[in-house]
């Protein structure tokens, strides 16, 4: 009970708490800014490997389309790798954005840091058992409707494009079926299996977004340790 009395009577923090805080919102800010660089940079690679799987399949009317579908597993490649890292990029941003909600901006608002919310147990625990905020589908989901949606759009138009125009004019349906046969595997086929790998992917980009808003009621940036 004494304990517990302490922790009601406490509402300050003292002058060597509040420099301690403040250099750890620094490294939080660092830790943040190195991971959303190598988020930054994953998503290049993507952009660079769609635009030479471009560069190749534009290059003459006889060239192949197979490397825009090829080009696919790599984009779908780098999404992984991309997840992977937002989920520890995340949780840096959460508990700078913590600090900032709880601490800096209560601060600036009236000076009362409301410690008796235990705001500051939370982030305690946080430090004691470091864990993932979120689920790596949460992660894909993210990095899908925020970038690599847009470059599996760009993908798909440049395909069917490709159909369309080379090597001359498409003049009926059939011919587009047949340049898009893989092999033995008919142009049916490849492109049913990219409406469906297509639409998996709006898909998971809509669930991510629908579980974002049941979670926190507004994009996750704004909210807390999450």
């Amino acid at each position: 009970m004494a304990g517990a009395d302490t922790a009601q009577q406490r509402r300050k923090l003292t002058n060597a708490e509040f420099s301690a805080l403040a250099h750890l919102y620094r490294g939080e800010i660092y830790r943040s800014t190195v991971w959303r660089t190598r988020l930054d940079t994953t998503t290049n690679w993507a952009v660079v490997t769609l635009g030479v799987a471009l560069s190749i399949t534009f290059s003459s009317p006889n060239a192949s389309p197979l490397p825009l579908v090829l080009v696919g597993i790599l984009i779908l490649f780098f999404l992984m790798l991309e997840a992977r890292r937002y989920r520890y990029f995340n949780v840096w941003r959460a508990r700078a954005r913590w600090l900032e909600k709880h601490l800096f901006a209560p601060m600036l608002k009236d000076g009362n840091l409301h410690l008796e919310d235990g705001w500051q147990k939370v982030l305690a625990e946080d430090y004691w058992y470091p864990h993932h905020h979120i689920s790596f589908m949460t992660a894909v989901g993210r990095r899908m409707r925020r970038n690599y949606l847009w470059l599996l759009l760009i993908q798909t138009v440049s395909y069917i494009g490709k159909l369309i125009v080379h090597p001359v004019p498409l003049a009926t349906l059939d011919q587009f079926w047949r340049r898009a046969d893989v092999g033995p595997i008919p142009g049916e086929i490849v492109t049913a299996a990219g409406v469906i790998y297509l639409g998996a992917w709006l898909g998971i980009a809509l669930w991510s977004e629908w579980n974002d808003r049941i979670r926190f009621g507004r994009a996750p940036s704004a909210s807390g340790m999450g």
